[in-house]
């Protein structure tokens, strides 16, 4: 199965100013991005205190939510509750014919897809804002080797990077 990380990041290189702050601080290019690309995909996967800073549920696309509240419900058929390492719930979205699954954040559910090598590209949005500090694209040690695919300018502030992850 094919994983990519896409994130919204500040020039300086964080995804929130603390794990509430909602992603109002983003281009409408990025949310257009987002919306596209996670639906073509069919699956986004992200950690609890993200899926909190959205305002709806993500139609168009299934909605992994990896928690370790096992008993946490939710009102919406496209979204479900996962107590699953990252390889195994991989494994389980390929067996319900999953190819391509994006990863949305935050930095701990990044790093752990990150240090188990899962992630096959890298997709980032920079956009024109610095917070100065806040929460990092990873939490805690994480090393990628990355290999740039392509840069553009997205609208009239906004910088798209996807990257190939360069695997040992």
């Amino acid at each position: 199965m094919k994983v990519t990380l896409l994130m919204a990041l500040t020039a300086d290189g964080l995804i929130g100013r603390d794990d509430a702050h909602l992603t109002d601080w983003t281009a409408s290019e990025d949310k257009k991005l987002f919306k596209s690309f996670t639906q073509k995909a069919g699956v986004v996967i992200m950690g609890s205190k993200t899926f909190e800073t959205l305002d709806r549920p993500l139609p168009g696309r299934k909605v992994v939510i990896l928690t370790r509240k096992k008993d946490r419900k939710t009102p919406w058929d496209n979204v479900e509750f996962a107590d699953l390492s990252p390889d195994n719930l991989l494994k389980s979205l390929e067996e319900d014919g999953y190819e391509h699954a994006v990863v949305s954040g935050g930095a701990t559910i990044n790093a752990l897809f990150a240090k188990q090598g899962l992630i096959d590209e890298v997709i980032l949005t920079y956009s024109p804002v610095v917070f100065g500090s806040g929460v990092p694209l990873f939490k805690g040690d994480v090393s990628m080797d990355l290999a740039l695919i392509k840069v553009s300018r997205m609208g009239d502030n906004l910088i798209y990077a996807h990257y190939k992850v360069v695997k040992p």
